[in-house]
């Protein structure tokens, strides 16, 4: 072969990349590529969407008994994956981690996020990251945790106050407890003040946006499911979440042109503590090239955190007080603990909580039976991959029924009985909140766990602590206790607890907020 001549070398060339084209094509024919997992077969077009039920935690529970742990739906143009035991979870939380860290973003999140500026929608990547540090290392950390105790405190005691005045007749305890945490966790995040002043009807406004937001981004949206038709907004989601971010952005262009406007000097000679909405702004103005924050970013974590702290959590407090209602030697049991750790004659302080042993059970098995997202937020593989002995595309919707798996008979002993002492067997008693078993992860796991975990569980703990010390309560007559639920990204209760106190302290003035 004559290597001089160009002609023959362009040959040889072209030789080569079309052998290494053919081993490479012959390669690839010979691969086995694995199925798609199983599932119900649907209509052409629109997929198995006609036949999905409202309750879906419920519906893909039924659906995993006849298809088993990892099955497929077509919703629309999406492609669906719904994980239902504690071994496919693990490959998608921990083992495949990476790939799967990043949520399906909804079109409804893209607006009330500001273009998904948040920790929760934020892709997974340096953004990400930084506004994960701000959140856990830099707010949620144990310091400011216990400096927010007097925060805390201040609305319990609210709280307590708002119920006293009302013994002996009925109330509706969630309610109350909505009230205390979401003044709790404004509080903790700028202060508690809005417009300047305390103002009770811009706050209560607020509390029932947020209520709004959650029940839109929990409502299936026909353009998350035909991209091609999101420009119309035929549900009008979108449309909705652009009249709720006009709301929010003009409460917090106010509260940080205020803030903006006061020196750090003059807080800390009116004695101000330090909230969250300073540490943002702190960074903000740093010089650390790696923390550059916007205005926009932060606006949604504190919107973030309003949120994912007022409504997760509220709603499980009132299913805890259901089902204590329901099973009353097990209030009987938390009380005379109560009473052993902290006496009638005081009220319950958050340095009392690591001492309550058996609460501690009763909201680990509330958080089993209830956890708050029941589905999670569903996660978006970025790369195709294979999760179970299945082939799982990227981009596909990724559904974690956390709700079934921790009622799943052959992973729990009587799975559907409310019972704390389950805590203390062997067998669960190193079981946590981190995640770590898939058995049982009632805030998610992996990279994309929730931020809020360790204050939510004290908010939790310290709010069923108050109620039951401070007082006795029972249902009005002819009243009866129910446990129907409402499918949404947070699952509530379809119907308000409505029920009555009566004090139960040594004291009249142990109530006094």
């Amino acid at each position: 072969m004559d290597l001089q001549n160009p002609t023959t070398v362009f040959n040889f060339s072209i030789a080569i990349l079309l052998i290494s084209w053919l081993v490479w094509w012959i390669k690839q024919s010979n691969k086995k590529t694995l199925p798609l997992p199983p599932g119900p077969r649907g209509l052409p077009l629109i997929g198995n969407l006609p036949f999905i039920e409202p309750d879906l935690h419920r519906y893909f529970e039924k659906l995993a008994k006849i298809y088993g742990p990892i099955m497929k739906l077509k919703l629309g143009n999406k492609l669906c994956i719904v994980l239902n035991s504690p071994s496919v979870v693990k490959e998608v939380l921990k083992d495949k981690d990476i790939i799967f860290a990043n949520h399906d973003k909804l079109a409804g999140a893209e607006l009330i996020t500001y273009g998904g500026s948040d920790i929760v929608w934020s892709p997974y990547g340096a953004e990400w990251r930084m506004l994960r540090k701000v959140s856990v290392h830099d707010f949620l950390n144990n310091t400011t945790l216990e400096a927010g105790r007097a925060f805390r405190r201040t609305e319990i005691r609210r709280m307590v106050n708002n119920i006293y005045v009302k013994v002996e007749n009925p109330v509706n305890v969630g309610e109350q407890i909505t009230q205390a945490i979401f003044n709790t966790m404004t509080s903790v995040l700028w202060g508690g003040t809005l417009q300047g002043k305390e103002d009770t009807s811009v706050a209560s406004e607020f509390q029932q946006v947020l209520g709004e937001i959650v029940d839109l981004l929990g409502r299936p949206n026909i353009s998350d499911l035909f991209p091609i038709l999101a420009k119309f907004d035929l549900q009008g989601v979108e449309r909705n979440m652009k009249r709720l971010m006009s709301w929010f952005d003009r409460i917090f262009d106010n509260l940080l042109d205020q803030r903006m406007k006061m020196d750090k000097e003059a807080r800390e000679t009116k004695g101000v503590t330090k909230d969250f909405l300073d540490i943002l702004l702190q960074l903000k103005n740093g010089a650390d090239p790696k923390m550059v924050l916007t205005m926009s970013h932060i606006k949604a974590l504190l919107l973030d955190l309003a949120v994912g702290g007022t409504e997760t959590t509220s709603t499980t407090s009132e299913w805890a007080m259901t089902e204590l209602m329901t099973h009353p030697k097990i209030i009987t049991e938390v009380q005379e603990e109560l009473e052993a750790v902290v006496g009638k004659d005081n009220i319950v302080e958050e340095w009392h909580l690591p001492k309550l042993h058996y609460l501690e059970g009763v909201v680990k098995e509330i958080l089993r039976l209830h956890p708050g997202l029941p589905l999670l937020i569903p996660h978006m593989p970025s790369q195709s991959c294979d999760v179970g002995g299945y082939h799982i595309p990227k981009g596909s919707r990724i559904f974690i029924n956390v709700w079934a798996i921790h009622r799943d008979p052959s992973l729990w002993e009587n799975p559907l009985e409310f019972k704390p002492e389950r805590w203390f067997s062997p067998k669960n008693a190193n079981l946590d909140l981190n995640g770590s078993d898939f058995r049982y992860f009632p805030f998610g796991s992996g990279r994309r766990i929730c931020a809020g975990l360790s204050l939510a569980e004290r908010m939790l703990t310290y709010v069923l602590a108050t109620l039951l010390h401070s007082f006795d309560w029972r249902l009005p007559e002819g009243a009866k206790l129910d446990h129907e639920d409402k499918f949404g990204l947070v699952l509530k209760k379809a119907n308000p607890l409505i029920v009555i106190p009566t004090p139960r302290l040594s004291k009249p003035e142990l109530y006094n907020a």
